[in-house]
């Protein structure tokens, strides 16, 4: 549903040259998205330029983007074209707009608001014909108030905003992410597309993705490479998606006791829905029955251990903390037959 919200401001935005600014983590696609927003419009006959704002070094980021004249600056052998003059007519994709130096947003501004620019060293006005897309990682709102960014330039650009979500907002597009990625690798090597088993597939799916989008592209492109056949299953996995704390025999999640004797269980170093996932990916494989309900008595009698060991074996406190009433705890209790004192 997010990915949809997007697709559909593409769509609107066809026929305008709206100025747009993209947010989103990392590896998020937000160039694919400035590319479609460009192939989409009535400028997609016109070059699309990108440029990262903060690959460029300080001192190069003018001429970069405005050109310049002849002997404008030491090295300046003759005069060059910069990226504005380059996007004539299309559009200019500016990346990690937020980590752009402050004397270059005013330059910026004055070229969104008056609509021409001076290449470095030049006195010759040049008219920009140009649609800005924006894109950052960061929270531009919050770099306003600290004074990093201009407000006004702010404003500039923020007349649409797209929004991309992280891919862990959007696990449901996983497989098919997968599946496109992993034909993309092995159309790229020649060879047949690798295909993920279900258990291999649910453990990817529920991982966290901190790279988003590129860490998946990433990981179809190892498995393409490293993996040993053509069904891929969970053992066949880069290590860091292959949790190593469930038991062997009966594939239940079991977790080491707390260094310090308390009995809480530690913090996992990522996403404990990766070993729920593999926890079910397993039971399923084996065909078995029920796995909800078990579960959910080891995910019950985990809190509540948990909960009473915090509160020193205070079952109001526990109760409290848990989001239940006395009397449930006490019945869960009784239920699971875990024994605790007050």
């Amino acid at each position: 549903p997010a990915m949809q919200d997007v697709f559909r401001a593409i769509g609107r935005l066809s026929q305008s040259s709206v100025t747009v600014l993209i947010t989103g983590e990392s590896g998020t696609g937000k160039e694919r998205v400035a590319e479609a927003l460009h192939r989409h419009s009535v400028r997609s006959a016109k070059p699309f330029i990108a440029l990262n704002t903060a690959a460029i070094p300080k001192d190069l980021l003018e001429s970069e983007l405005f050109g310049h004249e002849k002997g404008a600056f030491t090295g300046a052998l003759g005069t060059r074209r910069g990226r504005f003059e380059e996007a004539e007519g299309g559009t200019l994709f500016l990346d990690e707009i937020g980590d752009m130096p402050t004397e270059l947003q005013t330059r910026l501004l004055r070229v969104l608001s008056d609509g021409h620019f001076y290449r470095v060293g030049g006195h010759t006005p040049i008219k920009a014909n140009v649609r800005v897309i924006a894109a950052t990682h960061q929270n531009l709102e919050e770099h306003v108030k600290q004074g990093k960014f201009r407000e006004d330039l702010f404003h500039r650009l923020n007349v649409i905003r797209l929004r991309l979500p992280a891919l862990r907002e959007r696990s449901e597009d996983i497989p098919l992410l997968v599946r496109h990625f992993l034909a993309r690798s092995a159309a790229n090597l020649g060879v047949e597309p690798k295909r993920l088993s279900e258990a291999a597939m649910a453990l990817v799916q529920h991982y966290a993705f901190p790279g988003n989008v590129r860490q998946l592209e990433n990981l179809c492109q190892w498995i393409t490479v490293m993996a040993p056949g053509q069904s891929v299953e969970m053992q066949d996995l880069p290590p860091e998606f292959r949790p190593e704390l469930v038991a062997g025999s009966g594939g239940a999640i079991e977790l080491p006791p707390a260094a310090d004797g308390s009995g809480v269980l530690p913090t996992l170093a990522g996403d404990w829905t990766m070993l729920l996932a593999r926890e079910v990916a397993q039971r399923l494989a084996a065909g078995e029955t029920g796995i909800i309900d078990d579960l959910t008595a080891r995910f019950e009698s985990t809190c509540i251990k948990s909960g009473l060991a915090h509160t020193g074996g205070r079952k109001v406190e526990a109760a409290n903390l848990l989001g239940w009433g006395r009397n449930t705890l006490t019945r869960k209790i009784q239920e699971l037959g875990l024994e605790h004192g007050e």
